[in-house]
């Protein structure tokens, strides 16, 4: 008896902290509050009623989807770390899972808040104390929005969203994991890429995205994996830094095809590249829609 309960004081002091949506979202409002101050501190405008328009989607997101938001806004404090000449640190990537833990979304906020405390301590930014206020009957659709806000926010910190070169290489890593995919079933692809749309817009190039996420909707339907209904995401116009997100997107709902097919390979951090344009971007999205239309099914009979 007294092994059975040693055992079992063991086995529960090892199991991690559950934590809920109403903690995580604690933690964001605490982003916003530091991302704010340096707004104030660098006398940046900031138009949160336009950006709440913005970020404002009422579709039920997976926690795939949030932690996914969380690494796109360390790729953006990146590029807030470059513009005042310190060198640039790789975000934290995940391994494929079908079904993330949403508690790696805190793990996510934390790194964020520790980011910004190095920013601060190594441009000399004199540190307020922000109080942590408490939530009830938060949803992770709560976390991705605050989220949201957060990364528009640092597009207004960085002076504009993300360029085309930082687009481009995030599309490359949705290049490398559909590749991944096509090698794991032997299937021969002949695809080039196609001339570019030197006409192509943001606009054109977010309805690209759309269409590669319903295509891997449809995948995932076939294989019987948790999907997210992405409609909710459409716009009449985009901008660069939403074709960044709708990528992060394909990024988040390709790590379940991976998973399903139990490949275990992480999606390399992007390569940086300086000269890409939104024609290229496009040229390359496209080009992964139609890499990613030569898989049928998610088996090997196919």
């Amino acid at each position: 008896m007294k092994k059975l309960l040693l055992l079992f004081m063991i086995t529960f002091s090892l199991s991690a902290k559950s934590i809920t949506p109403n903690e995580v979202y604690s933690q964001v409002m605490l982003i916003q509050d530091e991302i704010h101050y340096l707004m104030s501190y660098y006398d940046v405008k900031h138009d949160h009623g336009e950006i709440m328009k913005r970020v404002n989607v009422r579709t039920k997101l997976k926690p795939r989807n949030v932690w996914q938001k969380s690494y796109e806004i360390m790729v953006k404090i990146n590029i807030l770390r470059n513009e005042y000449n310190l060198p640039a640190v790789e975000p934290v990537n995940m391994a494929p899972v079908l079904d993330l833990n949403p508690d790696l979304v805190y793990e996510q906020t934390q790194r964020i808040l520790t980011e910004l405390k190095i920013f601060r301590e190594r441009l000399g930014i004199k540190h307020k104390i922000f109080k942590v206020v408490k939530y009830k009957g938060k949803t992770p659709l709560d976390v991705y929005i605050g989220l949201s806000h957060i990364s528009a926010s640092l597009d207004e910190l960085n002076k504009g969203g993300v360029t085309p070169s930082f687009v481009f290489g995030e599309n490359m890593r949705v290049y490398d994991d559909i590749s991944l995919v096509l090698q794991y079933f032997n299937i021969e692809d002949k695809t080039i890429p196609a001339k570019k749309n030197i006409e192509a817009t943001p606009t054109d190039t977010f309805k690209i995205g759309m269409r590669t996420l319903e295509r891997i909707k449809q995948l995932q339907i076939i294989a019987g994996i948790d999907f997210v209904d992405f409609n909710d995401f459409k716009k009449d116009v985009s901008t660069p830094s939403e074709v960044f997100g709708i990528t992060q997107m394909i990024l988040s709902e390709l790590q379940t095809i991976k998973a399903y097919l139990g490949l275990k390979t992480i999606t390399p951090s992007a390569t940086a590249y300086k000269t890409k344009t939104p024609v290229e971007v496009n040229q390359l999205m496209s080009w992964n829609l139609r890499k990613l239309e030569l898989i049928k099914s998610l088996t090997r009979s196919r």
